[in-house]
């Protein structure tokens, strides 16, 4: 199943999406903060999908919950400690948590670069006293547009030596990546790794776009990229990623059913695949049970398993002494 070797990796991984379902409560009590029940165990089905979402904004709105109750920096240090605690419960030695420092702030005006340091703080908390590695890569919500993307990015930017990387995601079909190409060579001055959202609810172009425009050298979801073959080939020859969610992937109604997910198929063409998680908490799912299913639903045999988890090493934002580090603990 899971290789012991090899380290449990999830590069894609948001920690606005993994806020636990009885830290919002606790908050929205705290915060004097309404809900819609009454009852904790009535509350879990707005935060979580218990099937599949109509479509992805339908999926994105149950994350909205989440970031509702966050009215001071120290519920956002909370959140960001209690996701990197998530990963040592989950098996996970090292993960990249993505998050939209605008999303998190914009329910109670607190201020997006404060609230950029707060996770910050949280996380290496975190990593402190789980003795677990955890990188941070920062998102711009372009379903905000372009000016408040903008802000974002100087939010993130002011503490850039936090990050690893900058993604961007939401809205994928209304803010196509060329719009944010300013943007990107801002963070190409930054020295900032790109990952972007592509190819989960538009087509392969734009993946296309991702690269060309925006440099990105990892994809997140990137399911489209199946539809063009060529687009295939150029990700395997020039070492880009697809970074796969497969339940999350279902949920959003980017495919019809697991067994039509197309990791296989990125697998045997050569592509750098890796398997991750994205909302753990919104989908009701980890790491180990997306591996498992990727060996029984989708059919992948031991050694494609274990080379999801060696993609997924080589693909991290850290050093090459931090893979061997990732390694040896694993020896």
């Amino acid at each position: 199943m899971i290789a012991k070797h090899l380290p449990l990796i999830d590069l894609h991984r948001h920690l606005d999406g993994n806020i636990r379902a009885k830290t919002i409560w606790q908050l929205a009590q705290q915060n004097s903060i309404p809900l819609p029940v009454e009852h904790f165990s009535d509350f879990i089905k707005h935060v979580q999908i218990t099937d599949k979402a109509n479509d992805l904004m339908e999926f994105l709105s149950k994350l909205d919950w989440g970031v509702n109750v966050l009215k001071t920096l120290d519920d956002c240090k909370r959140v960001a400690y209690e996701n990197v605690e998530d990963l040592t419960l989950a098996g996970i030695d090292y993960a990249e948590l993505r998050f939209s420092p605008h999303y998190m702030a914009m329910a109670h005006n607190l201020n997006t670069a404060d609230v950029v340091a707060a996770v910050a703080e949280g996380v290496s908390q975190g990593c402190k006293d789980f003795n677990v590695k955890a990188n941070l890569i920062g998102i711009l919500s372009r379903t905000f547009g372009l000016e408040t993307c903008q802000q974002e990015l100087d939010a993130l930017l002011a503490h850039k030596d936090q990050l690893v990387a900058i993604d961007l995601a939401g809205d994928e079909y209304n803010f196509p990546a060329e719009l944010f190409t300013q943007q990107f060579k801002q963070v190409e001055q930054a020295n900032l790794q790109v990952t972007i959202h592509a190819g989960e609810a538009a087509g392969p172009m734009s993946v296309w776009n991702a690269i060309n425009h925006l440099k990105a050298t990892r994809i997140g979801h990137g399911v489209k990229s199946i539809e063009d073959p060529k687009l295939m080939d150029y990700l395997a020859q020039n070492n880009i990623t697809l970074e796969s969610c497969l339940t999350s992937n279902y949920q959003t109604g980017t495919i019809a059913s697991i067994e039509q997910h197309p990791i296989r198929q990125f697998l045997e063409r050569g592509v750098n695949v890796c398997l991750n998680t994205d909302d753990p908490a919104v989908e009701g799912i980890e790491l180990k049970h997306e591996f498992n299913i990727a060996k029984d639903i989708v059919g992948l045999n031991d050694k494609q398993l274990e080379q999801l988890q060696i993609n997924a090493l080589n693909a991290a934002f850290i050093s090459t002494s931090e893979r061997q580090m990732l390694l040896a603990a694993k020896s």
